[in-house]
């Protein structure tokens, strides 16, 4: 099928339909054996960035050490920084970036364990890791990734698996219990009737929700072209409360985490209390229950995927091949 007659979005509605598939099987992966850093950080860009955000807060939780991104300018045009007892995970589905394969060799000559989590094989970056943990999501074509971050969330949660044991039997349970996860189609059709009207869109979640409201927001912009920001549900309480002053959509993505609750009910009274255009979609909508929040935030990203594209389709895009976008960015 050629450029030319293949149908808008075809690309993208096959691979999110995969979404759940690769994370069953990325997230119970067998890997080597890692010695615990004292500190990981992440370098990445874009959806990968999404999912690296969505793992720092698991990471952190189960092993209680520092998580927290580095931007690949660091090492890709600085002289880099010290990553002597840490480990720097590299995530990227191309493994190619410029930068980013920059920042891998720059953390291991700093004295820095890599970790990779790309779906290329034999990618650069892989060259230069100690340890890659392949995201096994097959060819994806369409521009905007879907599966590929679904199953870099799924192999962080293997390399949490092998970091701390006792994770690992939690990763196989969510692997079993997303595979059954549905959106109701009332709530989807409620959805794009929201996004279709929408001009500015507020994404807000907590916790793992937070980089799932991330990679959400820039499938908002990348696919349908409506300009979306991502928030912490405490964090849009101070200064960007005011633009709700303005017409505008929040979604908010709840992972159903106890601890989050009480901050995603203040942030949703706030905002229907000056009247937004608020939805709110919780895991159990989706009928799963009893997942870690890095599962939950994975789950309703693949929810989410599907209402995007069509989204785009109404709007008269094709998200396969956003206009000013290619698959594979190179940055310095």
């Amino acid at each position: 099928m050629t450029q030319e007659t293949k149908t808008p979005g075809c690309l993208m509605a096959a691979e999110a339909a995969q979404c759940l598939t690769v994370f069953t099987a990325s997230a119970v992966q067998n890997m080597p054996a890692i010695a615990m850093p004292n500190a990981i950080y992440t370098v990445a860009r874009g959806s990968s960035d999404a999912a690296a955000n969505i793992l720092s807060y698991e990471f952190m939780r189960e092993l209680g050490i520092p998580v927290t991104s580095l931007p690949p300018s660091i090492f890709s045009i600085g002289d880099g920084v010290a990553m002597h007892g840490a480990a720097a995970l590299v995530i990227s589905q191309s493994g190619a970036s410029h930068d980013l394969v920059l920042s891998a060799k720059g953390a291991s000559k700093t004295g820095g364990t890599v970790l990779a989590i790309t779906n290329a094989q034999d990618s650069p970056v892989e060259g230069v890791a100690d340890v890659t943990l392949p995201i096994g999501a097959g060819p994806e074509l369409a521009v905007p990734a879907t599966k590929s971050v679904i199953g870099s969330v799924a192999a962080g949660m293997a390399l949490l698996g092998q970091l701390k044991p006792d994770y690992a039997a939690k990763a196989q349970h969510a692997a079993k219990a997303a595979a059954t996860a549905t959106l109701p189609v009332a709530q989807a059709e409620a959805l794009q009737s929201a996004f279709l009207r929408a001009r500015h869109v507020y994404v807000i979640g907590r916790d793992t929700g937070y980089g799932a409201a991330h990679e959400v927001a820039l499938k908002l912009k990348e696919c349908c072209a409506v300009h979306a920001e991502a928030y912490s549900s405490s964090e849009v309480l101070h200064g960007p409360l005011q633009l709700a002053t303005n017409p505008l959509m929040v979604l908010m993505l709840d992972t159903g985490l106890a601890d989050i609750q009480d901050s995603l009910d203040q942030a949703e009274a706030r905002f229907r209390s000056v009247d937004c255009d608020v939805h709110r979609v919780r895991l159990s909508d989706l009928g799963v229950d009893g997942v870690t929040p890095a599962a939950a935030a994975a789950v309703l990203l693949a929810m989410m995927y599907p209402v995007i594209l069509n989204t785009a389709l109404a709007l008269g895009h094709d998200p396969d091949t956003p206009e000013t976008l290619s698959k594979v960015t190179q940055t310095t």
